[in-house]
């Protein structure tokens, strides 16, 4: 007799989550914050590359020509909809979606709160997000460290100006063959870095937020006016796990589109499939984004943070293998 049925997570992780989950809507609500709530099945679905994403096809009433939806990876281009339509600030606790994901913190569907913050940048959303792990836990001790600061202190290089060769000598001792390393771009050099050799230093006892990264990564993020080489994107880490990602967000509808195109030719390249540019969202941006900042934060990872759990399984009723 199979007893997979059962929820992974026991009664009293089944508890502490819905207490934390009232816990986030009280602080949202104590701040006047707007909880929304937007569709999981999305006409156009993520054109970063690094995001693998689930698609269905759906030929029904109101299907895309193309005949196919997306199940979202993040909730944030409809809610930009919504700061673009006058909303104010707003807040989502969702289920989002990525393929080929799961280990000790991924499942395929998991959990996010995101939120979004009208004239903020990234430095005073990373005070409310210090904020609300305070109101949860009661109390942390908090760090701010830029890109370049964490590669100088763990790595001793300068990760905006360090020579290709001089990243790959810093890669030496990952396992990686000479191929492998060659067939990574600048920024597949740093992502391989940072996730292996800095991140599991980073958060030791307390929230580290890093800040600042490479322009080529700023994803939806501005580009700092006074230094173009870095994004207004920060990350959040406790103890070597990431717990969220924030942008001091990019408002020119013509940008972004520029972005969008990068990011399906990259894709294109590597074989991947090809979503469309989300049209809806640019038409937003250009009727009038307000500026803002907005953070998604891992639901998941946050409990499992303050239960203390090890694995993402225990904080989760029925993970992928028990759906």
């Amino acid at each position: 007799m199979h007893d997979d049925w059962r929820p992974s997570a026991c009664r009293k992780a089944l508890r502490q989550r819905a207490s934390i989950l009232a816990a986030i809507r009280g602080f949202f609500a104590e701040r006047g914050v707007l909880e929304v709530d937007t569709p999981c099945l999305v006409g156009a679905g993520a054109t970063d590359p690094n995001v693998p994403s689930f698609y269905v096809a759906y030929d029904g009433p109101g299907a895309p020509p193309e005949g196919r939806l997306w199940l979202q990876s993040s909730p944030e281009h409809a809610m930009k909809r919504l700061l673009a339509a006058g909303s104010g600030a707003i807040y989502q606790i969702t289920h989002a979606f990525r393929a080929g994901e799961r280990g000790r913190l991924h499942n395929p569907e998991f959990t996010l709160l995101e939120w979004y913050r009208l004239g903020w940048d990234q430095h005073a959303l990373m005070d409310e997000v210090a904020d609300l792990f305070r109101y949860l836990l009661g109390g942390c001790t908090v760090e701010r460290l830029t890109y370049t600061q964490v590669f100088h202190a763990h790595l001793g290089v300068d990760p905006l100006e360090a020579s290709r060769q001089t990243l790959e000598t810093s890669a030496g001792g990952l396992g990686l063959g000479r191929a492998a390393l060659a067939a990574l771009d600048r920024d597949g050099l740093l992502d391989l870095l940072l996730s292996h050799r800095v991140v599991p230093a980073l958060g030791s006892g307390r929230l580290t937020f890093v800040y600042d990264f490479p322009a080529s990564q700023a994803a939806l993020a501005r580009l700092r006016p006074d230094d173009p080489r870095v994004a207004e994107r920060f990350e959040l880490f406790s103890n070597g796990v990431e717990l969220a990602n924030g942008y001091h967000e990019l408002t020119d509808a013509v940008e972004q589109r520029l972005r969008f195109e990068r990011e399906r030719a990259a894709r294109a390249r590597l074989g991947l499939p090809l979503p469309d540019v989300d049209a809806r969202l640019l038409a937003a941006m250009e009727a009038g984004l307000p500026p803002c900042a907005g953070v998604a934060l891992g639901l998941d990872r946050l409990i499992m943070h303050v239960c203390g759990a090890r694995h993402i399984d225990e904080v989760i009723a029925f993970p992928i293998e028990r759906a």
